[in-house]
């Protein structure tokens, strides 16, 4: 006789659409904001993914954002403000009133709730967390106590995880319970009578076991997980040396406290990046969003000052060769160019590098193998660079000498640029600096001083000739 059928509950979901956020689109819906034609706008925006309604939000004034954010549902809403900009997002916190701004969050996952809580002031982040459930308002806590650039401050507190005595049907219970509810479910995560993490068994292989196998005969012990404060990078080098979707996060003990997935390791890499090329530049990735600009300017001003003195030794190099600069006028025109160049292809080297660090792909303890490297490629790049500005240094000049310092001062420059663009961020890291930082500023300049004095040593040297 066969079984019975469980009752399931069957729901729908309309297909999203995926849209082209043009100019165009942008007018209409300005208008529609405008004339407040909820019904044509809504038309637009409710099969449209959240990230694109963010798109469209952080191209309208804040009023009109405001007011399409209005308009959506709260399962809408709270993912669509995760993709808002910083400052849109700010505005449509500051607006948003308790109860609705408690409806949101009571829809998120507890990391991206604990995300939107931690950007309110304390006192409307204690007066939200008091209107949440016990459960929920307990996990956002938690992990606002955790550094937010760790594994304990990206993780969600929400998993599948069955007891290793359980039987196999009753986890695909549970697990068909916590899936109602949650996404991106991968692999159910064993635990003992402690909580502490001892295995686990990808989805799919839970399903094809017998119903009252015990899930620790068919678990997987080869479990890879990180602790709560691991860097947060360190986490997304887990994730790509080892090719997984997901993994768990447990303390000092192996308790299990949540997991990371994918999608937030895809958010760790793009905030590393944004902010490994501001700092490149001698910036922070919060100036553009949170500060005013008198604070953005003193934060930059430091690195500008040290840059500017750096700057000036060569402009007491080139008043040293003042006799040569007078005798063969057009060396002036070319000083900015092999700058330029030596100075570019350092900081190419550079970012290369630092990107190289934060990946995990270089090891600064086997130095010499990245500075060979960049060193055959820069010599390609000196020796091309060099015969162009020769051949051109020498027609403008109608004499080959000239086209030669010309030459072989941007190839030895280049060549030393690249050198230097490599050594600096891996010594800066071994000195425990952050190579991002000292990498982008510091180069250049010290390229320019560089650049500059053996372009003006070696016409010097040939002077007679010129």
């Amino acid at each position: 006789m066969p079984e019975p059928e469980e009752n399931t509950e069957v729901t729908s979901h309309q297909p999203h659409e995926l849209i082209e956020v043009d100019d165009e689109l942008m007018l209409d819906i300005a208008d529609l904001v405008r004339s407040k034609s909820d019904f044509l706008l809504l038309n637009i925006i409710q099969d449209v993914y959240p990230a694109d309604i963010a798109h469209i939000m952080n191209r309208l004034e804040n009023e009109q954002a405001e007011y399409v954010f209005g308009l959506l549902p709260d399962d809408v809403a709270g993912e669509t403000m995760l993709s808002l900009d910083q400052v849109q997002r700010e505005h449509v916190l500051s607006r948003l009133d308790r109860v609705r701004l408690q409806q949101i969050v009571s829809k998120m996952a507890s990391d991206d709730a604990a995300d939107i809580v931690g950007e309110l002031s304390q006192e409307k982040a204690q007066d939200l967390l008091e209107t949440l459930g016990v459960q929920e308002s307990s996990r956002v806590e938690e992990l606002l106590h955790y550094d937010e650039s760790t594994a304990g401050g990206i993780m969600a507190k929400e998993l599948a995880a069955v007891n290793q005595k359980d039987t196999v049907k009753k986890a695909i219970k549970q697990v068909r319970e916590f899936a109602k509810t949650h996404k991106n479910v991968y692999s159910v995560y064993i635990v003992d009578d402690n909580g502490i993490l001892v295995g686990f068994i990808p989805l799919q292989d839970l399903l094809i076991h017998a119903p009252n196998r015990r899930v620790h005969k068919i678990m997987s012990q080869d479990i890879i997980s990180v602790t709560t404060d691991v860097d947060q990078e360190e986490v997304a080098r887990v994730f790509k040396k080892y090719g997984v979707v997901a993994i768990p996060v447990t303390d000092k003990a192996g308790k299990l406290l949540g997991r990371i997935t994918v999608d937030d390791i895809v958010d760790v890499i793009e905030e590393e990046h944004d902010e490994d090329v501001a700092r490149m530049t001698g910036s922070e990735v919060v100036e553009l969003e949170k500060r005013s600009p008198t604070q953005i300017a003193f934060m930059r001003l430091p690195w500008v000052l040290i840059t500017l003195v750096l700057e000036m030794f060569a402009g007491v190099v080139v008043h040293q060769f003042d006799k040569t600069l007078s005798s063969v006028i057009l060396l002036a025109s070319f000083m900015p160019i092999i700058s330029a160049i030596s100075g570019n292809t350092g900081l190419q080297s550079a970012a290369v590098i630092v990107r190289g660090i934060a990946t995990g792909h270089i090891d600064v303890k086997r130095w010499w193998l990245p500075i060979w490297r960049q060193f055959q490629t820069t010599l390609i790049i000196g020796a091309v660079c060099g015969t162009v500005i020769g051949v051109v240094g020498g027609v403008w000049h109608a004499k080959a000498v000239f086209g030669f310092v010309v030459g072989i001062s941007m190839f030895i420059s280049v060549n030393i640029s690249g050198v230097v663009g490599t050594a600096t961020p891996m010594l800066s890291h071994r000195l425990g600096f952050d190579p991002a930082i000292t990498a982008g500023p510091f180069e250049t300049a010290f390229q320019d001083v560089v650049g500059i004095t053996i372009f003006l040593s070696i016409a010097t040297l040939l002077l007679q000739w010129l």
